[in-house]
């Protein structure tokens, strides 16, 4: 054996989609997505409306299931993983629209996010979310649907981390958000990360997006087309045409 041999093997990354083909009755909605996040780092998805981002945070957290290629998380494949099974392996998702309980208070729609998990276990998560988002601890008894859209987006990551996630899926926190709200979520994001919660972010907002991430994926009609450290993919020229706003 030489000593190139007893090197380590570097660990595979928390998440890896190979080859992933995703579809939607007869259409082709993910075309061989190959994408990597690893522990510790927020990883951005953009790309325009119908590109597959949200039918990838779908195929990684059990709502869909590729038809071909794997995703493996933290080792495992869990290409046909039931998506209440992959809450309990450690992905969170927050989905585009929030999704909350209109009829059920600020802490019912939490609790319902610690659905699979031991009591005991809990309070720590809820004193954790209410200090991210102390407007939630203000309206602990206010019914979800009675909020305003930020404080339901607000509801809808701290729902997801109720479940106590290793790897955090958010699918467009800032949509419809005024400018103000839209710092602030970003802050959060950038300190859930930071208290060492790995995340994959879909984002239309690509120039908060990638301020913040460490790596981007660029998505076009179910292919990725462009991906690299998020500081490279912001100065890339069609990228800055194309999501910046830029001529």
């Amino acid at each position: 054996m030489t000593a190139a041999d007893q090197r380590p093997q570097a660990a595979e990354p928390m998440l890896v989609l190979d080859e992933v083909n995703t579809f939607y009755g007869q259409i082709h909605a993910l075309q061989g997505v190959n994408l990597t996040v690893a522990e510790g780092e927020i990883v951005t998805l953009i790309g325009a409306n119908g590109a597959g981002k949200t039918t990838t945070l779908k195929t990684i957290s059990g709502l869909l299931h590729p038809r071909r290629g794997t995703v493996r998380f933290e080792g495992a494949d869990v290409s046909k993983t039931a998506a209440h099974t992959l809450v309990r392996r450690g992905i969170g998702h927050a989905p585009e629209g929030r999704r909350i309980f209109g009829r059920m208070s600020v802490l019912e729609n939490l609790m319902m996010g610690a659905f699979t998990r031991d009591q005991p276990t809990i309070p720590p998560d809820l004193d954790r979310v209410m200090t991210l988002f102390p407007r939630l601890r203000e309206r602990t008894h206010q019914l979800g649907g009675t909020l305003s859209g930020g404080e339901q987006q607000m509801l809808a990551i701290a729902r997801a981390l109720m479940s106590h996630p290793r790897l955090l899926l958010l699918d467009e926190p800032s949509l419809g958000l005024s400018p103000i709200l839209v710092q602030q979520i970003f802050s959060i994001v950038r300190e859930i990360n930071e208290q060492g919660t790995t995340i994959l972010l879909v984002e239309q907002n690509a120039l908060q997006a990638l301020s913040i991430a460490h790596r981007a994926y660029v998505l076009q009609t179910g292919r990725v087309v462009l991906t690299g450290p998020a500081r490279e993919v912001m100065s890339d020229e069609s990228v800055r045409k194309a999501y910046l706003g830029e001529d």
